[in-house]
């Protein structure tokens, strides 16, 4: 039998679809790379924004036509799966097989099954559970926390992934010594707000802790995502200070520079707290790069609301940032009583924004022309000539592929920059050597 898996949205979910492939091919199946030559396609849903619920709409309706022609097997899982919002549509389309985010342990028993199988229960064992690493990866992400608790009102997750559990310390260790040995060199932790982890588990290491611990274990890179300004203490700032293993790249979401927006979003925090995290990150760790999310458009913000994110976003000077216009998803508190901004408004306002990202981005790329960065090769990149990979401090960088023969890490100066692409060259004698791709 062969299986087809398709992934939306985030990390998360690239990681919950390595764990059900990992599954699948326990269980004897054949992971193909297309709908076409699959028996079983399992859809990994994101409901965070209407737009990827839409692609997914419109897959199921491709999925159904050819589950009519030829008997095709159709799963879907992820968040979308837990709201009423995507069991409608499961059932509209026919899937045989809905798991939620916390159900995806029981895969082997739906499939066993020839009826219906939909399970949206949070099962402890998820936790538990070490996928093998993946194949001839040099990055990996490991999950260290799920759930959320924190009820932004625009925010559908705490829904769908329920509260914070944190995973037992010994499992992330041994999870990631298994990825070192396969020859993984770059880690990403991931959690809907990693800088809780332990709090929900007394004797857990906290997130500082556990940053520690990892950064010992012979990973040349670790990283992490994503972070709450509120839990974002100085014992987090003093671990990666300290850790020199633990890359300088902060993703800190702000969402508004407006205290009435941040209010109206049920943020817990105010421009003056976040403020002051930037300025301790800058005080400790003054070589750090800084991204953040953005939401352009929230229900009721006005013109002097978004000034104050535009004049926010001046008194950071982010490296990096992720924008995007409001989107009411039903089941969020804004939805049910935040009346929508007209959509001509929230577009010209991130296109403003994007411009002033932009004008940053390509100030702060220009600081590292002339430097020397440890670059992680992945492959190609779009660019004829040239592979892509990015530095410690996750910018794209782009090198002639002649240098750069095999993915791995290379030294490279960096020569050129563009507001999102920085252009280099490698350097000496590629110290750190390349690691060449595992052998299957």
């Amino acid at each position: 039998m062969r299986a087809h898996i398709i992934t939306y949205g985030c990390q998360m979910n690239e990681y919950d679809s390595h764990l059900v492939a990992s599954e699948l091919v326990s269980l004897g199946w054949e992971l193909v790379d297309s709908v076409e030559e699959a028996d079983f396609v399992l859809v990994n849903t994101c409901a965070v924004r209407g737009k990827p619920v839409e692609k997914v709409r419109s897959l199921l309706g491709q999925l159904r036509k050819e589950k009519e022609r030829r008997g095709l097997l159709i799963g879907m899982m992820g968040c979308l799966a837990q709201l009423d919002e995507g069991q409608q549509m499961a059932k509209k389309f026919g899937v045989d097989i809905l798991l939620g985010p916390g159900a995806l342990t029981s895969l082997p028993e739906a499939l066993k099954q020839n009826a219906r199988f939909w399970d949206l229960t949070f099962r402890e064992d998820v936790l538990d559970y070490i996928p093998p690493p993946p194949k001839g990866a040099l990055s990996a992400h490991v999950t260290i926390i799920r759930g959320c608790n924190h009820h932004c009102t625009y925010c559908i997750v705490p829904t769908t992934r329920g509260p914070e559990v944190s995973r037992h310390p010994d499992l992330i260790l041994k999870e990631i010594e298994l990825l070192k040995q396969a020859g993984v060199v770059e880690v990403t932790l991931l959690g809907q707000n990693v800088n809780s982890y332990g709090k929900d588990q007394p004797g857990f290491p906290s997130f500082a802790e556990l940053l520690r611990m990892v950064g010992g274990m012979g990973i040349p890179r670790v990283r992490f995502l994503t972070s709450h300004p509120v839990n974002f203490t100085d014992d987090i700032i003093q671990a990666i200070a300290e850790t020199p293993a633990i890359c300088r790249y902060i993703h800190l979401p702000v969402q508004s520079g407006s205290d009435r927006v941040l209010r109206r979003m049920a943020r817990e925090y105010r421009r003056a707290h976040y403020l002051d995290r930037i300025r301790k990150i800058r005080e400790m760790l003054p070589d750090a790069v800084l991204s953040t999310d953005i939401i352009v458009g929230f229900p009721g913000e006005t013109e002097e609301d978004f000034q104050e994110t535009l004049s926010l976003y001046d008194e950071v000077g982010y490296d990096q940032a992720y924008m995007f216009i409001y989107s009411p998803r039903p089941g969020t508190p804004a939805y049910k009583h935040f009346q929508d901004l007209p959509r001509e408004v929230k577009v010209e306002r991130l296109m403003r924004l994007i411009e002033k990202q932009k004008e940053w981005s390509y100030r702060r790329n220009l600081e590292w022309v002339g430097k020397t960065v440890e670059v992680l090769v992945r492959g190609e990149a779009k660019e004829e000539g040239f592979v892509q990979g990015h530095d410690r401090g996750n910018h794209p960088v782009l090198i002639p592929a002649a240098q750069a023969p095999v993915p791995g890490l290379y030294q490279v100066e960096i020569k050129q920059a563009t507001p999102h692409l920085l252009f280099g060259e490698v350097v000496g004698a590629r110290e750190p050597a390349p690691i060449p791709l595992p052998v299957a």
